[in-house]
């Protein structure tokens, strides 16, 4: 029972405190402002922060509810705010809660129309990237791995989803992928050459979403997040982190296959049937695929070789002083001949400052560095008229390191002089054989004359015919054959 109803049932306070189980004097104070009228107002007390109030609701309007209360805090001290960051904290959380009950953004949910739009995204997870494209009106989802995020990656990405799909999506929508943007004016993205000539060639009109909006594109971005839970997690639990691209591709084949082929939540359809409809409404295919990969034009130098992101590499012979297309295609250098079209040299990508030779194209493997020996003086030529034998001994002296050689040439034509040319030939080419290198070597292998030995090399086997012998039977040699010859 409430004290009030206890005091009006028995009078006294201490009969209502025993009723209410309380004290007569809170029963007395109790009933006292209740026939007063009830309680007194309290006033209310003045909060530290109102001095800043204002100055926080026009730095939160000014800066759309981003300002942090860590920044406007030396800006309250200023003003005179002398509480605790604490109850800053509290008002800027306020201020920026009414600010965003008048202003917010508002959206609509997305209505696809058949054949319309593609929208792309990339992702990454485990090192793995991941390229995901939802045709939107028929949610047909598709998901390929790759090693990097480059333009020509995200073209043959796209060129392979448009193939799958057996047509092209009239607008493909991204968000501002670097590899796709070539700047931005007044807002406006403005797509890479490159980006432009492949969409011209698929007949698509390339379009950009907001910056840092992703919900404008949250078709694909729920299934670049569905793909990393329910795909990429398992790939790398089983095949660890260094999983082969091959592998991860066509575990993305059979997931795509499996997840198109189940009724969607959204639309509650399949959307492989669903793309049975839309493909009547998508533009058809060209008939040829467009060439990906960097090309640049070269001129072939002296070295029949052009340069391309500081590799050398070789061309045939016959192109050199032509101009010629350098096409990279990822893993392997392309060399096409403007004139004909034709790829005259195909090498794999070199690192900086290395070379890739092929030898067909300079006629054959290099040959072994060769130094000509080529007489100048008169006493050379006369030395060197003595044929191979002279050449030879030559080199051979200048690399036993015999610097008298240029004077002894003098010494070596009176040897001429005096035992003819044949035995001169003959006496080098034993020097040449024994390692002799010196004019007093010559003259001594000259004053041996024919009488030295002339050791070879060991030859075939020598095979000649024996005589025949008359032979006798061994049982000519029997006892019994012996003893009756004696008889």
């Amino acid at each position: 029972m409430d004290i009030i109803s206890a005091y009006q049932q028995v009078g006294t306070y201490r009969g209502a405190a025993e009723l209410a189980g309380t004290t007569p004097k809170t029963v007395k104070r109790v009933v006292e402002r209740f026939e007063a009228g009830g309680p007194p107002g309290r006033a209310a007390r003045a909060r530290n922060f109102e001095v800043v109030t204002d100055l926080v609701n026009g730095k939160v309007e000014s800066t759309k509810g981003k300002i942090s209360a860590k920044r406007l805090l030396p800006l309250a001290r200023a003003a005179g705010y002398e509480g605790s960051a604490r109850n800053l904290r509290r008002l800027v959380a306020a201020a920026k809660a009414d600010w965003r009950t008048g202003h917010h953004r508002g959206r609509r949910p997305a209505v696809w129309s058949a054949g319309e739009h593609l929208v792309i995204d990339w992702g990454t997870e485990g090192g793995l990237h991941v390229f995901c494209a939802v045709l939107a009106w028929s949610r047909f989802r598709f998901v390929r791995f790759a090693g990097d995020e480059k333009a020509e990656t995200t073209f043959a990405m796209l060129a392979e989803c448009f193939a799958e799909l057996g047509g092209v999506a009239k607008t493909v929508l991204a968000d501002r992928m670097g590899c796709l943007k070539g700047g931005v004016v007044a807002n406006v993205v403005v797509p890479t050459p490159d980006y432009v000539r492949f969409a011209g060639h698929y007949g698509f009109a390339p379009d950009f979403c907001e910056a840092a909006d992703p919900e404008s594109k949250g078709i694909v971005e729920n299934l670049v997040g569905y793909s990393k839970s329910d795909l990429i997690v398992p790939l790398l639990d089983q095949h660890g982190a260094d999983v082969d691209l091959v592998i991860a591709n066509q575990a993305a084949r059979d997931w795509c296959a499996e997840v198109n082929m189940a009724e969607h939540s959204e639309i509650v359809a399949v959307p492989v049937a669903r793309l049975e409809t839309e493909r009547a409404l998508l533009k058809p295919l060209p008939s040829l695929r467009l060439e990906l990969g960097k090309q640049a034009m070269r001129k072939v130098d002296r070295l029949s070789c052009v340069r391309f992101a500081s590799g050398r590499y070789s061309v045939p012979m016959e192109l050199i002083g032509s101009p010629v297309a350098v096409r990279n295609s990822g893993t392997r250098i392309h060399i096409i001949d403007t004139t004909t079209g034709e790829v005259v040299a195909d090498h794999p990508v070199v690192a900086p400052g290395e070379v890739s030779v092929s030898d067909a194209h300079y006629g054959g493997p290099r040959l072994a560095p060769a130094r000509a020996v080529r007489p100048k003086t008169v006493a050379e030529q006369q030395f060197c008229a003595l044929g191979p034998a002279a050449h030879a001994f030559i080199k051979g002296a200048a690399a036993a390191g015999n610097t008298r050689l240029a004077g002894e040439l003098t010494e070596l034509a009176t040897l001429q002089a005096a035992h003819g040319e044949e035995a001169m030939i003959a006496a080098l080419e034993r020097a040449v054989r024994f390692g002799r290198w010196h004019a007093a070597d010559v003259r001594s292998i000259l004053d041996a004359g024919l009488g030295t030995a002339q050791p070879r090399a060991a030859g075939e086997a020598l095979v000649i015919d024996l005589p025949i012998a008359p032979t006798r039977a061994l049982s000519a040699y029997c006892a019994a054959t012996i003893s009756g010859t004696g008889s």
